[in-house]
C-alpha cells in the first residue's frame, strides 16, 4: 500500500503515462500535460529547487494562483523533501510577509507582478527567504534572488542529467510522518495558524475515501477545479484525490470563466463551497423572474415535482407512476438546462466549508447532480465527514470517514479523533495543547449532533452562537443559509447575542435589485439609489418576511439594516477564503446595530 503522496504521484504517473493528466486554461486557450509530463516538469522543479539551497524539511512558499506551475511547485518541493506552504494569492503585503517570516520560507514561487512586488517587499525582511521563483513574465532586472519559473526547470533539468535518480532517491526517502505542508489557517480573528499536516494525514484521507462504496472517483471522471489550491479543500479534493483516482484535472482559467469552461470540459465532478451552489441557485432564480407569467408557472410547477421526487429518493421510497411521468416532463423543461449549463455529465457537486441550503440541494438533485455535503476544517486534512453517494440526509455532512471517530461534548463541540487530524500549530505548542482535549480528540470549535444512524450534523460554530437575552441558543449559520439562498441578498449577518430578538446587517445583490425594480416599474438613475427607494425598500420588506416565514418565532429577523458597500476581503470584512468577520463587521457596524436595539 502507497504511504506518502510521492509514491501515489510517481505510480499514477508510470501506470497512466501517456494520458493527459493536467489541463489548465490560460488567455483563452486549453495547456495540458499528460502523467509523463506533469512528472518530468515537477522532477525539474523540485531539482531547480534544489540546486537554489532548499533541503529536506526546508520551507517552499506558493503565493499564485491555480496555474500548472503551481502543481508542478507542489510535487517537486514535496519529492525532495521539502515542506509546501501555500498562500492565498489575495493575501495582503503583511498578511504573506507573517506567513512567509513564520514558516521560515527559503523560496517563494510568485504568480504575477502584484505578488511579485509584495514578495520583494517581503524579502527584505524575512531573512530565511534566498530565492523568488516567479511564473509570469515579471523581468528579474539583475536580481541575482529573483528568477523566472523557466530557469528553475532548466536548473532542475541539469541537476538531473549530472546526477539521474536523484529526485526518485529523495521522493523514496521521505516517510508518512513527515511533515507534506503547512496550511496557514484564514481565522476570522487574530493572525493565522500555520497547520502542519503530514503525508501519513493526506494518505489517511484519500484511501479512506477511495474505499467508500459507492466510489466518489474513478480513472474515468473529470474534473474542472476553480477552487484555490491554497485551500486544503481544493488541494486535497481536487488535486491529491483525483490524482489517486487518476482523473483528468482541467483547472479553470477563473470564477468569471467558469461556465465556458465546464461547457467545455464537460466534467462529472464538481468540487465546491456552498457559495458556489448558491449562486447558480440565485442566477436560475433572477432569470426566473425576467420570464413571462406562464413561464414562471412552469417553472415553479418543475421546482415542486422535482422537489417531490428528490425527497421520495432521499427517502429511499419509489416514485409513483403519475409523479415520475410529470418529472419526466419538469426534466426536460427546467432541470435539464441546469445540467446542461454544467457540460452535461455532472453527477456529484462536493460542497464543503458551510451549509447548503436544502431547498438548493432539493433543486440540483432534480436535476440528476447529487449535492454531496462534507465537514472539515485545515486541522483535519480537510474531510473528517461525507455524505455517501447512495445513503444520504440533507441537512447532514454524513457519517465520519472510515477510521474517524467522531463524538459530541456536553456543550454540543464536535471533538474528532483519527489520522486525519493534525500534527499541531507550527511554532506554537501552547495552542496546540489547547486545542486538544485530555484524551487526544481534537476540538473543533463547531457545533453539531449525531442522528441514530450516526450521520454529523453541524449547528453553528461555538464562538458564533447566539444567546438572546431569552435564553434561546441560537446558530446564526442556518438562519443566514435561509436568506442567502434568495438571490436578493448577497451577504446576511446576523446579530442578536445577549439582545431581546434577532437582527442583521445586509448586502443586496444589486443585479437582482435591478431585475426587480425594472419589474414593478421603480424608476432609477443609479442602482445604488434603489437602496433608499421606499417602493424597492418595500420589496426588500417582503423577501425578508417570507424567508422569516419558513423559522420559528425566536429565529425570525426583527430589525435589519442594509449596508451599501459590498462586504469585501479589502475593506477587512471577510478572510480571503471569503468569510465574513463577524467581530470586525460587528465593531465596524456598531452605531447602526445599536440603532436596531432602541431602550
Amino acid at each position: 500500500m502507497e504511504r506518502t503522496i510521492n509514491e501515489v504521484f510517481k505510480n499514477r504517473a508510470n501506470k497512466y503515462s501517456n494520458r493527459i493528466a493536467l489541463e489548465k486554461k490560460k488567455n483563452g486557450a486549453w495547456q495540458s500535460a499528460t502523467w509523463t509530463q506533469y512528472y518530468e516538469n515537477a522532477r525539474a522543479a523540485g531539482l531547480g529547487f534544489a540546486s537554489l539551497g532548499v533541503e529536506r524539511g526546508d520551507r517552499i512558499g506558493i503565493f499564485s494562483d491555480n496555474y500548472l506551475e503551481w502543481l508542478y511547485s507542489d510535487m517537486g518541493g514535496l519529492g525532495i523533501g521539502a515542506v509546501v506552504v501555500p498562500l492565498y494569492p489575495t493575501l495582503t503585503e503583511e498578511e504573506a510577509g507573517y506567513i512567509v517570516q513564520d514558516s521560515g520560507c527559503k523560496a517563494l514561487v510568485v504568480g504575477d507582478k502584484e505578488q511579485l512586488e509584495k514578495a520583494r517587499r517581503i524579502r527584505a525582511a524575512a531573512p530565511s527567504l534566498q530565492a523568488i521563483v516567479t511564473i509570469g513574465d515579471a523581468p528579474t532586472n539583475g536580481d541575482g534572488g529573483l528568477i523566472s519559473f523557466a530557469r528553475l526547470m532548466e536548473m532542475g533539468l541539469k541537476k538531473n542529467e549530472q546526477d539521474p535518480g536523484l529526485f526518485e532517491r529523495s521522493a523514496a526517502m521521505s516517510k508518512p510522518g513527515d511533515l507534506a505542508t503547512i496550511v496557514y489557517t484564514s481565522g476570522t480573528t487574530g493572525m493565522p495558524k500555520g497547520v502542519m499536516i503530514t503525508h501519513q494525514n493526506i494518505m489517511f484521507v484519500i484511501q479512506g475515501l477511495a474505499g467508500i462504496t459507492p466510489g466518489y472517483a474513478d480513472e474515468r471522471d473529470q474534473t474542472v477545479p476553480f477552487l484555490p489550491l491554497c485551500h486544503v479543500f481544493g488541494r486535497i479534493a481536487d488535486h491529491y484525490m483525483g490524482m489517486y483516482a487518476g482523473i483528468t484535472a482541467s483547472f479553470a482559467e477563473n470564477f468569471t470563466t467558469l461556465l465556458e469552461d465546464l461547457q467545455e470540459r464537460r466534467p462529472t465532478i464538481i468540487m465546491a463551497v456552498p457559495r458556489v451552489c448558491e449562486k447558480v441557485f440565485q442566477k436560475i432564480m433572477e432569470q426566473v423572474e425576467t420570464q413571462p407569467p406562464l413561464m414562471q408557472k412552469i417553472f415553479y410547477w418543475s421546482q415542486k415535482v422535482g422537489e417531490q421526487v428528490s425527497e421520495l429518493r432521499e427517502a429511499k421510497k419509489p416514485v409513483p407512476l403519475a409523479l415520475a411521468l410529470k418529472y419526466r416532463l419538469a426534466y426536460q423543461l427546467v432541470f435539464k438546462k441546469l445540467q446542461d449549463r454544467l457540460g452535461g455529465r455532472v453527477k456529484y457537486i462536493m460542497a464543503a466549508g458551510g451549509p447548503t441550503a436544502r431547498e438548493i440541494q432539493l433543486f440540483f438533485n432534480a436535476a440528476g447532480i447529487s449535492v454531496v455535503e462534507g465537514y472539515g476544517l485545515t486541522e483535519t486534512t480537510a474531510p473528517a465527514a461525507l455524505s455517501n453517494l447512495s445513503d444520504y440526509r440533507i441537512g447532514t455532512v454524513g457519517p465520519p470517514l472510515p477510521g474517524v471517530d467522531v463524538k459530541i461534548a456536553p456543550d454540543g463541540e464536535v471533538l474528532i479523533k483519527g489520522g486525519n487530524v493534525f500534527g499541531g500549530y507550527w511554532n506554537l505548542e501552547q495552542e496546540t495543547a489547547r486545542a486538544f482535549t485530555e484524551d487526544g480528540y481534537f476540538m473543533s470549535g463547531d457545533l453539531g449532533e449525531l442522528d441514530d444512524r450516526g450521520f454529523l450534523r453541524i449547528t453553528g460554530r461555538k464562538k458564533d452562537l447566539i444567546i438572546t437575552a431569552g435564553g434561546k441558543n441560537i446558530a446564526p449559520q442556518k438562519i443566514e443559509s435561509l436568506f442567502m439562498s434568495d438571490p436578493l441578498f448577497l451577504h446576511f449577518i446576523v446579530i442578536g447575542d445577549r439582545r431581546k430578538y434577532l437582527s442583521a446587517l445586509v448586502n443586496i445583490n444589486m443585479e437582482q435589485a435591478q431585475t426587480l425594480a425594472e419589474k414593478e416599474g421603480i424608476a432609477y438613475s443609479e442602482p445604488r439609489e434603489l437602496l433608499d427607494n421606499p417602493e424597492f425598500l418595500a420589496i426588500v420588506e417582503r423577501h425578508v418576511n417570507e424567508r422569516n416565514s419558513h423559522l420559528a418565532r425566536f429565529e425570525t429577523i426583527k430589525q435589519y439594516r442594509i449596508i451599501k458597500d459590498e462586504f469585501s476581503q479589502e475593506s477587512g470584512e471577510m478572510t480571503a477564503s471569503l468569510k465574513l468577520k463577524r467581530n470586525v463587521i460587528n465593531e465596524k457596524y456598531n452605531s447602526l446595530v445599536e440603532g436596531m436595539y432602541p431602550n
